[in-house]
């Protein structure tokens, strides 16, 4: 790893490990095999699609940093533009993974509707338009502030947009984790105990608290000196270490996220949870009970950008649903 002594002209402030890249790419590539293979194994594409998507984009970004690796110079165009994609490619996919950990939630809510905090239908909505905003703070951040080249304003401004962004994903994930704790109280108070809705909760907090940490590195990182002067050798001595040193990025960012990525392969929540979202958990805690599905006349375009917009817009004009009744259903099977 780098050791922390800037070398001019390089985009990177040091010159990047080699290795490292390459472990990345393939970890992540083999990740998101796992997922798709698991998505269609599970059929569980609309539980947990952001997670291959959120796998690929990685190792598109980690393939690219290992170019950046042997062509770090910023006087070069292409080693310029190559380098901007990658960190945006490998900074946009955290508040994916996190979006993620929205869905399922809200997927096991559906499950046991009867503890839910919220309406189950609500969860998404309300995380995913907080979300879609913290990804536009991302993006607009990471591609003005990954430009060395950029003037003192241009990279303190895309710095404030991505402590911004940082800073409004801690305190939705606070949120999150308060949301999830309430749910899960009500369920052991209640003595429900099964295993499709204590397994993807633990997941769950672990997965959160592995964004958790990446996202305090990063705001530890935005909020030491950023401003990158590649003619002053001096003032490069005086970055943020977590800038000058390359194993905080491997250590917090990178291991981190891979780490998240391979406990939803492990722990997929297709295994555990009814892949008909219209079955749930009877107050007994142990049989399930299918409510009545209503038809969806939605257009093609519609049903699209239902998802696209994560539930926020194209919703049907009465998706509701009655759970108080769903112990009247007659379609009911016990499960182990």
């Amino acid at each position: 790893m780098a050791d922390g002594i800037p070398i001019p002209g390089s985009l990177y402030l040091y010159a990047p490990n080699k290795v490292a890249p390459v472990f990345f790419t393939i970890a992540f590539a083999a990740s998101a095999v796992g997922h798709i293979w698991q998505c269609q194994h599970y059929k569980s594409w609309k539980l947990i699609w952001l997670h291959p998507v959120a796998a690929v984009l990685f190792t598109g970004g980690y393939a690219l940093r290992e170019y950046g690796a042997f062509h770090y110079f910023y006087y070069n165009h292409l080693n310029l533009i190559l380098f901007i994609v990658s960190q945006i490619l490998i900074y946009i996919c955290p508040p994916l993974l996190e979006l993620a950990n929205y869905h399922v939630l809200g997927r096991i809510l559906y499950y046991v509707p009867y503890f839910a905090p919220l309406p189950p239908g609500r969860v998404l909505q309300i995380f995913g338009g907080l979300m879609a905003l913290i990804e536009t703070l991302n993006s607009l951040g990471a591609s003005l502030a990954a430009n060395p080249t950029s003037s003192h304003s241009q990279q303190q401004l895309g710095s404030h947009l991505t402590i911004a962004a940082l800073a409004l994903q801690l305190g939705i994930i606070v949120i999150f984790i308060t949301l999830a704790a309430s749910f899960q109280l009500r369920c052991i108070r209640a003595g429900v105990h099964a295993r499709a809705v204590s397994t993807p909760i633990r997941v769950l907090y672990i997965s959160t608290g592995l964004i958790l940490i990446r996202c305090i590195y990063r705001l530890v990182e935005h909020f030491g000196n950023t401003t990158v002067r590649f003619k002053d050798p001096e003032a490069l001595k005086e970055l943020s270490p977590a800038l000058r040193y390359e194993w905080y990025f491997y250590v917090f960012e990178a291991t981190l996220m891979l780490v998240n990525s391979v406990i939803w392969n492990i722990w997929n929540p297709g295994r555990y949870l009814p892949r008909n979202w219209h079955v749930h958990l009877a107050e007994d805690g142990q049989t399930e009970v299918e409510g009545e599905e209503m038809p969806d006349d939605r257009p093609l375009l519609a049903k699209a950008g239902h998802v696209l917009t994560f539930g926020m817009l194209f919703g049907r004009r009465k998706d509701i649903h009655v759970f108080e009744e769903l112990g009247d259903y007659p379609a009911s099977r016990g499960r182990a």
